[in-house]
Order: C-alpha cells, then structure tokens, then sequence
C-alpha cells in the first residue's frame, strides 16, 4: 500500500470515528433495550470503539509491510 492511499484511508477512519461518535448518530443507541444485559447504550459504545480500533490495527499492519 503506498504511503498517501494509507494516510487517506487513516483519514477516513478518523472521520468515520468523528460522525459515529457525534450526536445524530450516537442518539440512535440511546434506547430502553439491553443486550446480554447490559444497557443498549455502553454496549453500542463499546462495540463503535472496538471496531475503530480493529479496523486501526489492520491498516497499521499493512501500512508496516
């Protein structure tokens, strides 16, 4: 992977964290529901931020080789 399509693809990640993090978006969680019992609302937050850092780590990995 070259160098610049990286930085954009980090770029985007950073962007798409920002929108999912914000308010429209993160108002979609906020409900009466849980799930495994946990409240709807940390468990959604939970998953956004692992999935950013999953999706962080594979494009570190191939930004490495």
């Amino acid at each position: 992977m070259t160098e610049r399509l990286g930085r954009q693809r980090l770029l985007a990640l950073f962007a798409a964290g920002l929108l999912l993090f914000n308010f429209p978006l993160l108002a979609l969680w906020d409900r009466d529901a849980t799930v495994a019992g946990l409240p709807l609302f940390p468990a959604a937050l939970f998953v956004i931020w692992g999935g950013l850092i999953v999706v962080l780590g594979l494009l570190s990995e191939r930004l490495r080789d």
